[in-house]
């Protein structure tokens, strides 16, 4: 058994919890229980994790500079900061509204997507991980977010102001074709079956799921959430059927059946829940909950708290509050498991985030932090987004 096969058992060591401890009953979601909605309930929980050695990085990235990338979007820069020391080592502009770094499929560029506000001279700027220094901007229409096919033959430029999917070549960003998808309104974040033969997107601003076909570019149908209406981030759960949605309306993470694409249950986790991450080990999900429905936020939400869900049981099983309140969004965890890194939306921070102890450390960075990546990370290739990477 390889290293990369076992990485593999360990990150779907739970695949035997679509058992069905949640189903749909007589048209109703049943509603899984969670800890109190008080700011200052369970302040830091110790979670037990089994030893993260065999996610090793690869020896294609394993000399890659550690850094963690952050696209600042409304100050149109990007952060680059040292893990080991908490310091910001550099800073280098890019174009308007930086939203994402994105590993590309083949691991050796991380893409800046900054999807110029709705105007279209978006741009993509690549970055070479190997040294952390930036090239020149690539002209490209609405790049909110980035995936990638399973082969690695596109990228999947999400044109979240159209509508729209658009196929690029991976390394020039030439556009090879485009699929629109009309009736997913900001469409969004995306996350892939585990046998890869469909994709589910969401869709930001009608409360709406697409499923869809990326290699033959096609829709496969829609799934309206039944309630909330502001679905963010999205990850397959350790079976590689069933997929877990952040609601920011809803205040929790609805659960799908891919197969069959539908609701199948809920878990309320905290005020604005937006980012998803798994845990190294692929028992948790840690959710980050933004304390607030709006898309300007104010600074400091007593709100904004980490949500951590085992995925056996689909139970939250700790909450970690940001001191002082914050606004955790989007991020990564480290390529040891022992840290999330997530960015302070509208609080113009960066939180490291210790995954046994909730303890949280701060890092000041640009104006509306929005989706860092951290580098390196363990797997063979990337999907895309901040860094869904696969063995």
């Amino acid at each position: 058994m390889t290293r990369r096969t076992l990485a593999a058992i360990v990150a779907f060591a739970a695949a035997a919890l679509d058992g069905g401890c949640v189903r749909q009953q007589s048209g109703e979601i049943k509603r899984l229980p969670a800890a109190s909605q008080s700011p200052s309930s369970t302040p830091h929980h110790r979670i037990r994790h089994p030893a993260p050695a065999a996610l090793k990085v690869g020896p294609a990235v394993a000399r890659d500079v550690p850094r963690v990338y952050v696209p600042n979007r409304a100050s149109g820069y990007v952060s680059v900061i040292d893990p080991r020391s908490l310091r910001i080592v550099d800073h280098f502009t890019v174009g308007q509204s930086p939203q994402h770094v994105v590993p590309s499929w083949d691991l050796r560029t991380l893409w800046v997507t900054s999807n110029g506000a709705g105007k279209t001279d978006g741009s993509v700027t690549p970055i070479d991980p190997r040294t952390g220094k930036h090239g020149r901007e690539i002209p490209v229409d609405d790049p909110y977010n980035m995936y990638f096919t399973p082969d690695g033959r596109s990228a999947i430029v999400v044109a979240e102001a159209r509508a729209r999917l658009d196929f690029r070549d991976p390394h020039t960003m030439r556009l090879q074709g485009s699929l629109g998808v009309p009736l997913c309104i900001g469409i969004n974040h995306d996350d892939y079956s585990g046998d890869m033969r469909y994709a589910i997107f969401t869709c930001e601003f009608n409360g709406w799921l697409a499923k869809v076909d990326p290699v033959h570019r096609k829709v496969l149908g829609y799934l309206k959430l039944s309630k909330g209406g502001m679905p963010q981030d999205i990850r397959v759960g350790p079976s590689g059927k069933t997929f877990f949605v952040a609601d920011m309306h809803a205040d929790g993470v609805f659960i799908i059946d891919g197969e069959h694409f539908k609701e199948i249950g809920f878990i309320p986790t905290g005020v604005g829940a937006h980012g998803l991450y798994p845990s190294r080990d692929g028992t948790k999900l840690y959710v980050a909950n933004r304390g607030t429905h709006s898309l300007q936020g104010a600074p400091h939400s007593p709100f904004g708290r980490v949500s951590v869900i085992d995925f056996s049981t689909r139970r939250v099983v700790a909450r970690w509050p940001i001191p002082g309140g914050g606004s955790p969004d989007m991020g990564n965890v480290s390529a040891d498991g022992r840290m999330l890194w997530l960015t302070g939306r509208f609080d113009g921070v960066v939180y490291a985030i210790d995954t046994r102890t909730g303890k949280v450390r701060k890092v000041r960075v640009g104006a509306e932090p929005h989706g860092l990546a951290v580098w390196p990370q363990p797997g063979r290739y990337s999907l895309g987004h901040t860094g869904i990477l696969r063995p």
